[in-house]
C-alpha cells in the first residue's frame, strides 16, 4: 500500500476509516479516495503558495467578502474540532473528516482566493489559511505537510511550530438550520440567525409553507423550542 499509494495516504486512510477502538475493514477504493484528497491539498497550497516575506502580515476580517468569511469561520471551527478530538477522544476519523470539509469550503471559495480586484483574498488571509491548514494536516500526513511547509518558505521546523488556536467568536455559526416538527414528525427545515430569539424562530417555523400545510385546519396546542436544536408544533 505504501509503495502504491504513499506513506501519507496509507496512514491517513488507517486513521480515517475507523476509530481506534473498532476493526478496520480495509478497502482499496477508500485509500484511493484519500490519495485524491491529498492531491487536492497539494494543489491548493503548492500551486499558489503565499511565501513568507512576500505579504503584509495583517488584514481586516470585516473587509472580507462573505465567501472568505465562511472560510475563516470554517478554519476556526476545524481547529476547535481537531483540538477537542485530541483531548482524550482519539477519534482521528472525525478529525480527518473535518479537514476534508474545510478543504471543500476553501475550494468553494476558490474564485475569491484567486480573483482580481476587491473580490481577491488578501495575501495575508491566504497565508494564514495555508499555514494553519498545513499545521492541522501535519499529525495525519506528516510527509506532505513538511513538503508544503517548505514550499511556503518556512525555515523553522514544522515539528516545533505552535499548534494553531481558534477564536470562539470566529468559530461561532452565523446561521443555524433548525428542524421543524409537527406532533413530533419532521416537516421542514428553517434557517435562522445564530442569535435568533425563541419568538423569531417559532415565527419563522409557523410561516414555513410546509409547516402551514401540515397544521392547516388544526388547533395549535403547544409550541416547543429546544434552543438551537428544533421546534415542535403540537396540534390536534
Amino acid at each position: 500500500m505504501i509503495a502504491r499509494h504513499g506513506a501519507d495516504a496509507a496512514r491517513l486512510y488507517s486513521l480515517f476509516a475507523a476509530p481506534p477502538d473498532r476493526d478496520l475493514d480495509w478497502q482499496d477504493t477508500g485509500i484511493e479516495g484519500v490519495q485524491r484528497f491529498l492531491a487536492k491539498v497539494y494543489r491548493f497550497v503548492a500551486l499558489t503558495p503565499v511565501v513568507r516575506g512576500t505579504y503584509a502580515p495583517d488584514y481586516a476580517v470585516d473587509d472580507l467578502p462573505s465567501a472568505l468569511r465562511k472560510v475563516l469561520r470554517k478554519l476556526h471551527q476545524t481547529i476547535r474540532k481537531i483540538s477537542e478530538d485530541f483531548k482524550g477522544r482519539w477519534h482521528f476519523n472525525t478529525s480527518v473528516a473535518a479537514l476534508m470539509e474545510f478543504l471543500n469550503e476553501c475550494n468553494a471559495a476558490q474564485e475569491s482566493f484567486s480573483g482580481n480586484g476587491n473580490a481577491a483574498a488578501p495575501a495575508a488571509f491566504r497565508a494564514e489559511i495555508q499555514r494553519k491548514f498545513v499545521l492541522l494536516l501535519a499529525p495525519f500526513a506528516p510527509y506532505l505537510a513538511h513538503e508544503l511547509w517548505e514550499i511556503l518558505g518556512e525555515k523553522g521546523s514544522l515539528l516545533r511550530a505552535p499548534w494553531p488556536k481558534y477564536d470562539p467568536a470566529l468559530a461561532k455559526e452565523e446561521e443555524l438550520e433548525i428542524p421543524v416538527q409537527v406532533n413530533g414528525r419532521l416537516r421542514s427545515l428553517i434557517v435562522v440567525p445564530a442569535d435568533a430569539t425563541e419568538e423569531l424562530v417559532v415565527e419563522r417555523a409557523l410561516a414555513d409553507k410546509k409547516v402551514k400545510a401540515a397544521i392547516a385546519g388544526k388547533k395549535i396546542v403547544n409550541k416547543i423550542y429546544v434552543a438551537g436544536k428544533l421546534v415542535n408544533i403540537v396540534v390536534n
